[in-house]
């Protein structure tokens, strides 16, 4: 096979400023890895993701001394961000992905650190983009961030930083109303401003640590901070 699969597995556990990062790569042969479309599963060994009933999808995935075991159950129909679900990254041609988002999944399952197991319920937020270019060349930063909000809805945004310090025109977003009702953000409808930093001690990178979302057109104003401010993944590819 020349097929490679990778998957990032990470468990942030807040109280005990800790961050579990873990990578696994397998080829896609013999049973190690693979994905299909009916009936839906994504597994990498016995890290797996899969659809086991209309709209539910079991989640496992277990490294080192951390493991979660969930049960996501779709409350609402994809949304698909862009135009009609592509989403444009640049000028250059093909410098774009499909993209939907499957928002608010009701959760429920385990989560074990070490030798303590816990039972969770929340909420899950489902990013699928797939593509066949990569980024302009001059791209240095993607911030990105997926929000489920108290009032029922969510939020898609996503700017990407050129090395000149500009912003990228077709960074976007999409917001979405309670009722489901998607509303499609330009780069001219938001403005993300960053309100601290985090420099990595492992790695040197510097990242932004607090952000302040406008976006006037919605009367939304948002600030958020992590919880934990070293969530760094010191892995293949370094990143937060």
């Amino acid at each position: 096979t020349n097929q490679v699969y990778l998957a990032h597995f990470t468990l942030s556990d807040i109280a005990n400023n800790a961050f579990y990062p873990h990578e696994r790569f397998s080829r896609g042969a013999a049973g190690l890895a693979g994905a299909q479309a009916e009936p839906y599963q994504v597994w990498l060994e016995d890290w797996r993701l899969e659809e086991v009933a209309p709209g539910v999808v079991i989640l496992k995935a277990a490294g080192g001394d951390v493991a979660l075991d969930l049960t996501l159950t779709q409350t609402m129909p994809p949304v698909l961000h862009g135009d009609g679900g592509l989403s444009s990254k640049g000028e250059e041609p093909g410098n774009a992905s499909y993209y939907y988002s499957i928002i608010r999944q009701e959760t429920a399952g385990t989560i074990r650190i070490g030798e303590e197991l816990f039972d969770v319920t929340g909420l899950s937020w489902k990013d699928h983009e797939y593509s066949t270019s990569a980024l302009s060349a001059d791209a240095v930063g993607w911030d990105w961030f997926s929000l489920q909000l108290d009032n029922g809805g969510g939020l898609m945004l996503f700017q990407i930083r050129n090395a000149d310090g500009s912003l990228e025109p077709f960074s976007s977003g999409s917001y979405i109303a309670p009722d489901g009702t998607i509303t499609h953000l330009a780069l001219a409808d938001f403005m993300i401003e960053v309100l601290d930093t985090w420099i990595s001690p492992t790695s040197g990178g510097e990242y932004p640590a607090g952000w302040r979302i406008s976006i006037p057109k919605l009367a939304l104003e948002l600030e958020g901070r992590p919880l934990l401010p070293n969530q760094e993944l010191n892995v293949s590819t370094v990143y937060w």
